[in-house]
């Protein structure tokens, strides 16, 4: 049966978050194009494989990290070898049994398709606070609540 690119995509962006949940630096940072671009959660933008690992590795290191708990919304093709994904990701903290609100975010990961294999170029990780609308953080933990029960 052959996979198709919404599937190949998909499959990227798992890996990339189950590499973040084992706390594998290298593992995270090989997904990426080699000139490949992160935008953290802080605002922080790594660009390339070699400064992402740099960045993530102590990050690993030295903090306990809580897992994602994410969810795909869409992805849409960008010609015949580009793609994006958008989702929406919580995370539990250590000690704790459901998705902390104050860290939700929404992520958008830019895939190209470069010798027959999907690579990262872009992957944003940003804050989902809605401002002035608890309503929607609520709805946002509740959807992501779902998916661990």
């Amino acid at each position: 049966m052959k996979t198709s690119f919404q599937d190949e995509v998909r499959s990227l962006y798992q890996q990339l978050i189950d590499t973040w949940n084992k706390r594998d630096a290298e593992g995270m940072a090989e997904q990426f194009a080699e000139q490949g671009v992160q935008i953290g959660f802080d605002g922080s933008k790594l660009i390339g494989r070699e400064e992402i690992l740099s960045h993530l590795q102590p990050i690993f290191e030295n903090h306990p990290t809580a897992p994602f708990i994410t969810k795909v919304q869409d992805i849409r093709t960008l010609g015949t070898d580009a793609a994006i994904l958008h989702a929406i990701a919580g995370m539990i903290p250590h000690g704790k049994t459901e998705i902390e609100p104050s860290v939700n975010a929404h992520q958008t990961l830019v895939a190209v398709k470069k010798d027959n294999a999907w690579q990262i170029v872009l992957f944003q990780n940003t804050p989902a606070q809605f401002h002035g609308r608890p309503e929607l953080v609520e709805q946002m933990t509740e959807e992501l609540n779902q998916l661990i029960k």
